[in-house]
């Protein structure tokens, strides 16, 4: 994968203490979300960005992080289970990852925080802004923003990835 998690990873591990991260690969099993070009299914293509993101970590930063992922092969968990996940990891940061198709002439890649009850929120927008500036640079994504949103799977976690 081209994209240089490595940065992302490092502005997390850079707080003194020992940070949880869940990061959730939107859909899977027979909720296969966007299909792309080809035929490409958005469940398989978020599941090898997240485990991606846990190699780099293992690889790179040594574990420093504590990446869990809500989802590690092609299963449907409910959006309710995701959020029970990162409330009981008691997860500092909880990632959604969607690769969704447009009609109109949308493309790029937009993160949404959440905006009730997120005390990290600064932390959200910083790893945010971190995600679509490495995206942009490493992929070609073009950046649709950090945005505020309060999707059902973010309401109890922060961060919500979306690319068009």
């Amino acid at each position: 994968m081209a994209l240089d998690i490595k940065n992302v990873l490092q502005f997390l591990s850079s707080r003194a203490a020992k940070k949880i991260v869940v990061i959730d690969p939107g859909h899977g099993g027979k909720d296969t979300g966007a299909i792309g070009v080809h035929g490409v299914l958005e469940k398989e293509v978020v599941l090898k960005i997240a485990k991606e993101i846990l190699n780099h970590n293992h690889l790179i930063l040594d574990d420093r992080i504590e990446v869990y992922l809500t989802r590690y092969k092609d299963t449907l968990i409910s959006l309710s289970d995701r959020a029970m996940l990162a409330r009981e990891l008691k997860s500092d940061l909880f990632i959604s990852l969607h690769c969704n198709a447009a009609i109109t002439r949308a493309s790029g890649m937009e993160i949404f925080v959440a905006d009730k009850d997120n005390p990290h929120m600064e932390s959200s927008v910083q790893l945010a802004t971190s995600v679509l500036g490495e995206s942009g640079r490493k992929l070609g994504i073009r950046e649709r923003g950090a945005k505020v949103g309060n999707f059902q799977v973010q309401r109890k976690r922060w961060t919500f990835v979306r690319q068009f």
